[in-house]
């Protein structure tokens, strides 16, 4: 059955510390806190349509991604989105923040790369949109 489902609503995210937490996801995605409690926050981008983002705080140490069997690369879950691939990969890397090689295909200039949040999750920044985004 289909149509019960419009889009995705929230991508939680389990953190060690809301308090380093917080100001990573702020900074780096642009998100607002749109409510922090005790042991999770909210997390919105103030546009329609765009999942937010629910951060736990956890002892657990698991965390956000997983390693394509068929070639070992490990993979995020979340890819943001942005226009200045390759200015956000220079950004992120003059804030010391973790990140991979940016790959970028020289016949169309899409591409993407990955970086981690403090507590190591997995994350990606793509400068594709796919219909409808």
């Amino acid at each position: 059955m289909s149509g019960f489902i419009s889009h995705i609503a929230t991508l939680e995210i389990p953190v060690s510390s809301l308090e380093t937490a917080i100001p990573f996801y702020v900074e780096v995605a642009g998100a607002e806190v749109e409510f922090k409690g005790e042991r999770n926050a909210m997390l919105t981008f103030g546009t329609k349509g765009v999942p937010t983002i629910f951060l736990v705080e956890t002892e657990q140490t698991n965390r956000l991604f997983f390693r394509n069997s068929h070639n070992e690369i490990e993979h995020s879950i979340i890819d943001f989105y942005t226009a200045d691939l390759k200015g956000f990969h220079n950004w992120l890397k003059s804030k010391d923040i973790e990140t991979g090689p940016l790959n970028i295909n020289p016949e169309h200039g899409y591409g993407g790369f990955g970086f981690k949040d403090p507590d190591g999750n997995h994350l990606s920044a793509t400068n594709v949109l796919h219909k409808g985004q």
